[in-house]
Parts: structure tokens; C-alpha cells; sequence
């Protein structure tokens, strides 16, 4: 736990220094103070209100026990198990299969399953993905994904800005044109190398852990193979809202391929797989 408060904190800074950055190379000190108003208004927002964002994204909408008595079911004997509150329970009628977990702390949590997921997976195979969604929430590290991505899509639209200002003038009120370019490829790049920093290594962890909570960790090998191949059948459109909450799901939701993989939130389903039947071999 006080791992985790230190991890926090750090990529919490690190974000935020990236973010006062773009401020100061966009605005010199009128753009610093901007930024910082930016930087403490976003980590407020995401601490508060992260849950409601990632929510709303994906359209999801709360179920009761009447209308998704096997989902109640799995995550209450989880709960229970590990001794943790049983989070709010929603679903997303989109189809592909993937599921996430939001909110700042395990009492104030929520639990999200698409329509695919629930359709795709067997009742072994879902008990093994609310398990590594449950890890997430007992870890405490989906607030750490929630304002990690808030503040890089901020970084990023700051960055954006860059095209559309005077750069390149002789005075000292605005940027020279290569500071400004500079924050326009790198800025976004930094923001997201570390969030997928954290991200990859958060991921692992809930796999590692959720096998345990289960006793089961072959269940969610084979949950991930066929997440994985509805994940590249059915891709989300990459939009900034989605991008978000992208970081949150068991698997990438979009289809990426290439040197795009090198940016993703998630480690290759692979090496996942990899470990989770070297789990079950010990």
C-alpha cells in the first residue's frame, strides 16, 4: 500500500510537470499559471469524478441482481472472498468484449462489463476477469489510470494548440517556433510513455493477483485469448473520450499493430498468457 501511495504520487508528478511544460513553452508565465490552474482542476476532476467520466464513455448503464443475476452472483462470492466492498455493477451495451473497473477508492468503486464480454465468455472464463478487475480495485490503482489519463489528454490537447499559435516571433511573449514544435511531437509522446509505464506494470499485477483470487489463472489465459481476438474483430473508435478510459480495460480497445503496440497501455496479450500458465504449472 505505501508502494503504491509513492507510485502515485511520482507518476501524479511526473504528469503534471510534462503538463506545466506545455504551459510554459505555449505562454511563458501567463501559460505556466494556466497550467497550473489546468494541472489542479484535472487532478480534482479525475479524483472526484473519474468514475462518472469512464462511465459515460462507454455508455454504460447500472443493472440490478433481477437483470444480471450471474454477474451479482461471481462478483459478490469475489468480494467476499478477498473482504472488500461489492462495487456499483454496470454494463455496456457495446460489443466487444472487455470490462473495467473506475472510481477512486474500493468504496466508492464501480465495475463495468460490455455486452460482449458477458455473451462471449463462459461463466469460468468471466469469474476470472472480475477477479483481475476486482485486484484493481483492492489495489487502489485505478485512480492512478484514471488521473494519469485525464492529465495526458490534457497534455495532449495543449500540445495541439502549438499549430494554431504565432510561433516564431521576434518578441519574448511567445514561443519560438522549435519549442513549440517540439511540444507538439513530444509532449504527447512523454504523456504517454508514462502512462504506459505504470499501466503495463498495473496490468500484470491484476492478472497476478486475480489468478490468485480465483484459484484460476488458466480461466483468465483463456478469457484473455478470446478478448484478444474480439478486441481486433470489433474495435472501438479512437476518440478522445474513449482514449481515456482505454487505459482502464483488461485489453486495448483499439486495433493497434506496429509501432503503435510500443504506446500501448496494455503489454502484449502474450506475454500475459505467457505468465498466467506459468502460474499454473508451479
Amino acid at each position: 500500500m505505501r508502494f503504491n501511495g509513492v507510485r502515485t504520487a511520482a507518476l501524479i508528478a511526473a504528469l503534471s510537470a510534462l503538463l506545466l511544460a506545455a504551459g510554459w513553452v505555449l505562454g511563458r508565465a501567463a501559460g505556466l499559471t494556466i497550467a497550473l490552474l489546468i494541472a489542479l482542476v484535472t487532478n480534482g476532476v479525475a479524483y472526484f469524478f473519474s468514475d462518472r467520466i469512464a462511465l459515460r464513455s462507454m455508455r454504460a448503464h447500472p443493472v440490478g441482481e433481477v437483470e444480471a443475476p450471474v454477474l451479482y452472483r461471481l462478483v459478490r462470492e469475489l468480494a467476499n472472498a478477498s473482504r472488500q466492498p461489492m462495487p456499483r455493477l454496470y454494463v455496456s451495451e457495446t460489443m466487444q468484449p472487455n470490462a473495467f473497473a473506475t472510481g477512486r477508492n474500493p468504496r466508492n468503486a464501480a465495475l463495468c462489463c460490455t455486452r460482449g464480454i458477458l455473451r462471449m465468455l463462459d461463466e469460468r472464463e468471466l469469474r476470472a476477469v472480475l477477479g483481475h478487475e476486482l485486484s484493481h480495485i483492492h489495489s487502489r490503482d485505478i485512480l492512478v489510470s484514471s488521473v494519469a489519463a485525464a492529465i495526458a489528454t490534457v497534455i495532449t490537447y495543449l500540445s495541439h494548440l502549438a499549430i494554431f499559435l504565432p510561433v516564431g516571433r521576434d518578441d519574448d511573449d511567445g514561443p519560438g517556433l522549435l519549442p513549440a514544435l517540439l511540444m507538439l511531437v513530444l509532449g504527447p509522446v512523454a504523456a504517454a510513455v508514462v502512462q504506459m509505464a505504470i499501466s503495463r506494470t498495473r496490468e500484470f499485477a491484476a492478472d497476478a493477483s486475480g489468478a490468485r483470487l480465483t484459484g484460476d489463472p488458466l480461466a483468465l489465459a483463456s478469457a484473455l485469448r478470446k478478448i484478444e481476438a474480439g478486441t481486433r474483430a470489433m474495435p472501438l473508435p479512437q476518440d478522445p473520450e474513449l482514449a481515456s478510459t482505454s487505459a482502464l480495460m483488461i485489453s486495448n480497445p483499439f486495433q493497434g499493430a506496429g509501432i503503435g503496440m510500443l504506446f500501448s497501455t496494455h503489454p502484449p496479450t502474450a506475454d500475459r498468457i505467457a505468465r498466467l500458465e506459468n502460474m499454473a504449472s508451479d
